[in-house]
């Protein structure tokens, strides 16, 4: 065991370094979905034929990095890092007006800390307890994906909208699967991605309609006010425990533990939920305050890598939102990772890493995201903000992502899987905008799609 984990640890810790120094960037570009940048690279990791350990560390490092630096913008400029950064914005905006926007940020960084260094052990150990039970779920994998893909469409923000969307939206799956097959081609990855940028696919097609384009014409470049940084710590490495005080650090271990045994709700909903826990026991505004913040962007941490490490360890099936979404190259990603849509069983991480792998390298990923992100991202965070809101196009961003994920549907399908791509884009991201059918439950429903379906057309 011991040598089999020192043989993969160079490419562990060089995948993990890339990870935490790439999305460490990434974070800082407010608006970046984790989904649409995070799945894409490590789908691209996997295929290049990364080993086992370092496709692992690459995602979950690059994951971590990323819940630390999204808090950059979303405490100093006002707009959300990400999509798990909106439930702190009303905190983070109260403090901007008491004039303590650094304060907020380095109660959120120092709570995502202490989360992810919690997470991993407590995820492994619960994720140990559910194994025994991985042969039931293989077996009754397809209508357990049925029934997940219900509760997290029922959870999302689409809610009973969402529910009823899931089936005209598996038969758009189904539709396309039988149309490719029909002309010898047999696609996978492109359904993926065509989910993960879906809503960029819609905003770009909107901005095509002479309407739509008058509607989102701004007059002027957006402008943003950062206060000055006051740094109250000597040397490079502050000590998250001395950021926090007593009470907010065993808030944030609480809801951590809490939050990293459960794998099957959306980590936003339980961002929010934790943070209104926590919110509503503290009297002092301002303790209130920086403490429901430290809190949320922990829970952002622990939610993600229990989401992601449970259901990959317990079961080797993508059965959470976190799972289905921005980890779901770790599961499924042909030709090299598959989950068998006839019989349930996987071929991933699940298999070709054991406990104390997912352990080991689970905290290293942890660790390097914590020596690169942390330390950058509190010493650093108001001429980083700075230079990204002045200096760094959102849409380069989003166009670099677009061209990776074109190319990716052509290497797989030639111009059907690139037509596949961006059909699959245009209803998903329509449906997320007008409806709340969010990227979890569209992920849902394409493992219906290939899970489900067949079987249930096989018993009838």
């Amino acid at each position: 065991m011991m040598d089999a984990l020192l043989a993969q640890l160079p490419v562990a810790l060089g995948m993990g370094i890339i990870g935490a120094v790439v999305f460490s960037a990434i974070g800082l570009v407010s608006g970046s979905d984790e989904t649409t940048t995070i799945a894409p690279l490590t789908l691209l990791v996997v295929l290049i034929g990364v080993p086992p350990a370092g496709v692992y560390t690459f995602f979950l490092a690059g994951a971590v990095s990323k819940h630390m630096t999204h808090a950059v913008p979303t405490a100093l400029l006002g707009i959300p890092g990400d999509t798990m950064a909106a439930p702190m914005m009303r905190e983070a905006n109260y403090l901007r007006q008491l004039g303590v926007p650094h304060i907020a940020l380095r109660k959120m960084i120092s709570g995502g800390v202490i989360a992810a260094l919690i997470a991993v052990p407590v995820t492994v150990v619960f994720a140990l307890l559910l194994a025994p039970f991985g042969g039931f779920v293989q077996n009754t994998a397809p209508y357990l994906f049925l029934v997940a893909a219900l509760a997290i469409a029922y959870f999302s923000p689409g809610r009973w909208a969402a529910v009823l969307a899931l089936g005209p939206f598996v038969l758009v799956i189904v539709a396309l699967q039988n149309l490719t097959a029909a002309h010898g081609v047999k696609l996978g990855v492109s359904y993926f991605l065509g989910i993960a940028i879906g809503p960029l696919i819609s905003d770009l097609f909107l901005v095509l309609s002479p309407a739509e384009r008058a509607r989102r014409k701004r007059d002027r470049p957006a402008r943003f006010s950062l206060a000055p940084d006051v740094k109250r710590w000597s040397g490079y490495f502050p000590n998250p425990l001395k950021v926090l005080d007593s009470r907010q650090t065993s808030w944030t271990i609480g809801t951590a533990v809490a939050s990293s045994l459960t794998f099957v709700f959306s980590p936003v909903a339980m961002t929010v939920i934790m943070g209104e826990v926590v919110s509503s026991r503290i009297r002092h505004v301002y303790h209130r305050l920086t403490t429901t913040l430290a809190v949320r962007n922990g829970v952002t941490e622990s939610t993600y890598i229990a989401e992601a490490l449970i259901p990959l360890m317990a079961f080797g099936l993508p059965l959470s939102p976190v799972a289905a979404g921005p980890a779901a190259p770790l599961f499924n990603a042909p030709p090299r990772f598959t989950v068998d849509s006839a019989s349930g069983q996987v071929n991933n991480l699940h298999n070709l890493l054991g406990t104390w792998e997912f352990l080991v390298y689970g905290l290293l990923a942890v660790v390097l995201a914590l020596l690169i992100a942390y330390p950058f991202s509190m010493n650093y965070a108001r001429r980083a903000a700075s230079f990204v809101s002045r200096n760094i196009s959102h849409e380069a961003i989003i166009g670099t992502f677009v061209g990776l994920i074109l190319v990716i549907g052509l290497w797989e399908g030639g111009l059907l899987g690139l037509l596949v791509v961006v059909t699959v884009g245009l209803v998903g991201g329509f449906l997320s905008r007008l409806l709340g059918f969010n990227i979890g439950v569209q992920f849902m429903g394409f493992y219906i799609a290939v899970l489900t379906v067949p079987t249930l057309s096989a018993l009838l």
